[in-house]
């Protein structure tokens, strides 16, 4: 464990924080190779220094923090996310409906162009081929395919929107034509996202948006008249704590749509 003076607080300022932070994660007392334990295990620890927001700036040993506007920057394994209350139930590994890039099925919104590149961690962020990558969001209106129940009554039983597919070429990218994702009660603007090497899941995680382009999105077309997410990013109960790693680059504009493009840092 990091040295300090007797009467030093660590936890007061963010440079000693980042340090309990750092020796934690060395020392494994963080799982981040365990979906289900490191949500829980992460927060905790974040809760003890006071606040998530101190530490998702500061890098460990010769990783860099990412930049505000979209992507990290060092060699890191991307956090990893809770599957939600909508992950896949009717097998898209499988399933030759899901292995598409164009996952619309012709659901109105904004057109997005989702480009995503998986890295090996372990030898310096090389890129990672003939992985599997699945995403699934909600549409405009906030609904998700496959489930009954949903917010306003929702019935998407057996519907398959807005769901796929790929396998990563050569330099470890896939790309999928969506729309830009609606929004409902509780959580930020979001797209999941899961990979499997050889057929083996190695990373759940969630792509996040930049709020100034949600923003202008929502108050357009289909997205005006549900109108404006009240759920920011900084307090997002998945985001709070990550969004540095999680949050897309996105370029474009209102009018033709954005291509948002994020790295997935894998550890194999």
């Amino acid at each position: 464990m990091p040295e300090w003076g007797y009467d030093e607080k660590p936890w007061a300022s963010k440079t000693g924080r980042a340090e309990i932070f750092c020796y934690l994660r060395e020392h494994k007392h963080m799982d981040y190779g365990n979906p289900k334990a490191r949500p829980t295990t992460r927060r905790s620890v974040l809760r003890t220094l006071g606040g998530a927001g101190a530490l998702v700036i500061v890098g460990c040993g010769s990783e860099r923090a990412g930049g505000t506007d979209g992507g990290p920057s060092g060699c890191s394994p991307i956090p990893d996310e809770t599957l939600g209350p909508y992950p896949d139930r009717l097998g898209m590994l499988t399933d030759p409906t899901y292995n598409r890039s164009d996952i619309t099925e012709g659901k109105p919104g904004l057109p997005l162009r989702v480009v995503l590149s998986v890295v090996n961690t372990s030898r310096a962020c090389a890129s990672v081929p003939n992985a599997q990558v699945i995403i699934w969001q909600c549409d405009a209106d906030g609904h998700y395919s496959e489930y009954a129940g949903q917010p306003g009554g929702f019935d998407g039983t057996n519907a398959t929107f807005l769901r796929g597919v790929q396998t990563t070429d050569g330099n470890g990218q896939v790309t999928f034509r969506t729309i830009y994702p609606g929004w409902y009660p509780g959580r930020a603007t979001h797209i999941h996202v899961e990979v499997y090497v050889n057929g083996v899941a190695k990373k759940v995680t969630q792509l996040a948006f930049p709020e100034t382009i949600t923003s202008a999105v929502y108050g357009t077309g289909v997205y005006a008249a549900k109108g404006q997410n009240p759920q920011p990013n900084a307090t997002d109960n998945v985001f709070a704590d990550s969004l540095q790693s999680e949050l897309a680059t996105l370029v474009g504009d209102i009018r033709s749509g954005y291509t948002a493009t994020l790295t997935l840092g894998i550890a194999l």
